[in-house]
Order: C-alpha cells, then sequence, then structure tokens
C-alpha cells in the first residue's frame, strides 16, 4: 500500500432534523453571530425561515446574502464591515456559494485582510496565519461538497475573469450540519446542475493519480449514494431517502477532492466558470460525458495498462448493475450511463452560455493546472480542443 496523507473533517452531524442542533454549536462559540445565506432560497423555504426565527432570540444576529459567486469584491465588502464587531462565529446556510462566501469571510475576519491577499495564482501569495473566525456550515444543496473542504472559490466573472481558491485547513468548518429536509425546496434544475457536480468529483476523484485506499472507500460509497439518488431526487424533490443520498455523496465528494484531486472536467469548468455566466454544475453537466470518453480512449491508445481503465469499468458496473461485464463493455456501460444522465437530467450547452468556438483556445489557455494536474493520462492540446467542440 502506497504511503499517503489525509485531512479529515472535524465534525459532522448527518440525518433528517439535524438543524435543531445548530442552536446548541452556535452558542458554545458566543452569542454574535454573522449569518450567511442565498439571496432568495434561504427566505423561500419555510424550514429556513423557520429556523432563523429561532435564532433571532438569544443572539445578536447579523446577517448577510449572496446570490451569485463570491467575488473578491463581495468578501473584502463584507470583512470590511464586520471586521470591528468582534463576531464570535459565521453560519452559512446555503448551497455551495453560500458556503464559500462564509468560508473566505471566517477566514479573514480576525486581520481585516483583502482575499487578494491568499487567492493562489492571482493572489498577492501572502502566507496565512491559520487564525479564522470559528465556522459552521449548513448546506441546502447537494453539490460542490464545499462544506468539507479547506477551499474558498472565488470568481471574478470576465474577459480577465478567474476562479481561485483561498486555500488553507484551518479554513474547514468546525462543525458541519447536513440535514436533507433543507434541501427539498431546491428546484429541479438546481438539484440536477449540483449533483452532475458532485457525480464529476466523486468520479474524477477516484479516478486520479492521487487517489488512494481512503479516498477510494469514500468515493465509492459517493458513487452509490449517486446511483440511488440522483435521477430519484431530480424526479421527485419530496423523495427525503434520495435526497439524503445526494447530500451525504456530495460532501463525501467534498473530501475526496480534497485528498485525491479532480481531472480534465474541472480544469475546464475553471475558465469556464471565469469567462461566461455558466453555473459550475451545469458545466461539469455539459463536459463530463465527452471528457470521460476522451479519457477513456486516450488510455486505451496509449496506456492500455493505466489503473484508472480498471477503475471506471468498476463504475459501469455499478451502475449498470450487472457485476457480469468485462472490463471493456463496463467501461461502454459507464459512457451510456453518463450520456442517459446528461439527457434525462437536461444538461445545457456550453453555446447555451455564450461559448464560441472562437473561445476555445482562450479556454484552453487558462485551464487550472491544479485539477488537469490530477488527470489519469495527460491530454493533448489537439484532444482539449476536440473535446471542446464537442459541448459547445
Amino acid at each position: 500500500m502506497n504511503t499517503f496523507s489525509f485531512a479529515a473533517t472535524p465534525h459532522i452531524h448527518f440525518g433528517v432534523g439535524q438543524r435543531a442542533l445548530i442552536k446548541d454549536l452556535l452558542t458554545s462559540f458566543g452569542s454574535k453571530v454573522l449569518l450567511i445565506t442565498g439571496g432568495t432560497s434561504f427566505d423561500s423555504s419555510p424550514l429556513c425561515s423557520a429556523l432563523y426565527q429561532q435564532l433571532s432570540s438569544g443572539f445578536t444576529l447579523h446577517r448577510e446574502t449572496i446570490s451569485h459567486e463570491p467575488s473578491p469584491k463581495w468578501v473584502d465588502d463584507v470583512v470590511m464591515r464586520y471586521h470591528a464587531k468582534h463576531i464570535d462565529v459565521v453560519l452559512a446556510i446555503g448551497g455551495g456559494s453560500t458556503v464559500d462566501a462564509a468560508k473566505a469571510v471566517a477566514g479573514l475576519l480576525p486581520t481585516g485582510d483583502s482575499v487578494m491577499a491568499y487567492l493562489e495564482g492571482v493572489g498577492q501569495n501572502k502566507p496565512f496565519a491559520g487564525i479564522t473566525t470559528p465556522f459552521i456550515a449548513v448546506p441546502t444543496t447537494a453539490g460542490t461538497g464545499g462544506e468539507t473542504s479547506k477551499n474558498a472559490v472565488i470568481s471574478q466573472m470576465g474577459q480577465q475573469g478567474f476562479k481561485k481558491s483561498f486555500r488553507d485547513v484551518t479554513l474547514v468548518p468546525k462543525h458541519i450540519v447536513l440535514d436533507p429536509e433543507l434541501t427539498i425546496s431546491c428546484p429541479t434544475h438546481v438539484t440536477a446542475a449540483c449533483g452532475m457536480d458532485a457525480f464529476t468529483q466523486l468520479l474524477e476523484s477516484y479516478v486520479a493519480k492521487g487517489a488512494n485506499p481512503m479516498t477510494d472507500a469514500l468515493a465509492w460509497s459517493g458513487l452509490q449514494a449517486i446511483q440511488r439518488g440522483l435521477l430519484a431526487a431530480c424526479d421527485d424533490g419530496q423523495n427525503i431517502e434520495a435526497r439524503a443520498s445526494m447530500l451525504y455523496a456530495s460532501s463525501l465528494s467534498g473530501l475526496t477532492l480534497a485528498n485525491a484531486g479532480l481531472g480534465s472536467v474541472h480544469g475546464l469548468a475553471s475558465p469556464l466558470g471565469a469567462f461566461f455566466p455558466i453555473p459550475h454544475g451545469v458545466a461539469c453537466g455539459a463536459l463530463l460525458y465527452q471528457a470521460t470518453a476522451l479519457n477513456i480512449q486516450a488510455m486505451q491508445q496509449r496506456e492500455g495498462n493505466n489503473p484508472a481503465l480498471i477503475k471506471y469499468a468498476r463504475v459501469g458496473r455499478l451502475f449498470a448493475q450487472d457485476m457480469s461485464l468485462n472490463d471493456c463493455q463496463a467501461q461502454e456501460a459507464l459512457l451510456t450511463t453518463l450520456q442517459t444522465y446528461s439527457e434525462h437530467l437536461a444538461m445545457s450547452k456550453l453555446s447555451d452560455w455564450g461559448m464560441g468556438y472562437a473561445d476555445i483556445e482562450r479556454v484552453i489557455e487558462h485551464i487550472s493546472g491544479g485539477s488537469m494536474s490530477g488527470n489519469p493520462i495527460l491530454l493533448s492540446h489537439e484532444e482539449l480542443i476536440d473535446l471542446l467542440q464537442r459541448v459547445i
């Protein structure tokens, strides 16, 4: 067994009704709470509204909302407003963007620093001291798994846009509350996009170069939950078992991506999200089938002994529910599954979000090297061009 390291998550509370723990968890840190929520999703959820009423008594409660992926300006503005207020604990209740926004704010409140001091690749490369405000994450979507990772993904949209991480192990929440009931109000199209993000993260980390026995075990358990829950949650949003499976899978995907790495889908999704208004999960859904097909084809042609081929086959048998398939048949079954999921969940083409053939070179030029380095095989420039042409 190869040597590996694994960064764990402090404390996860999983199950229906676990939101009842939030008040006591907050009390353990103090009375001054900064609550960060989504722009409209929180207020439109009866369960979240009831939770807000409970928290309004007994705490000095400040609230900020975010309706988009966190930008450097949004993070810095919030930090500037609350740096001197001596916040005891930051609470995030919302989707992946909400969790990432709160994660960054919690990390910066003690110093009042700009997030640009720490963003990888575009920031000032300042060492992070690791002094953070306690942070509790309560996800209401099942997709990014951001609650279990040390990354706060920050985006700047536009021609000179970027999508980079503020990353440190001390940014991981002190407590994570995973209550499937809080995801029931998530709309079908959001459930589908977030679910494809979780699916992609689990599959990519399972076959990634950095995979190890612990990440394999977690990714496999998460993929089993995807098989049980993704289509079921999209077809019936009230299906609490399916919602629970997806919330579980999503959180596992945050652990596996942080410890094993990702691949070509996320390498391309980073510039796509920076240059076009395409939600991250939608980008993953658009790319996953073709990217997996390309990986399998490239390994069959150039690296027939690549262990990722065997792993792809295992996943193919899982989703086909047929253990008798040989490796080639199972790999084809996986591709059929991915294509079927993409069609069933009505995943967009990249052109629906403004990307054209003229943008291909710019996207490839700004690929996330960190994610791409985990891909099980090195893809050529020509292969990447072909991949993007197939999903425009």
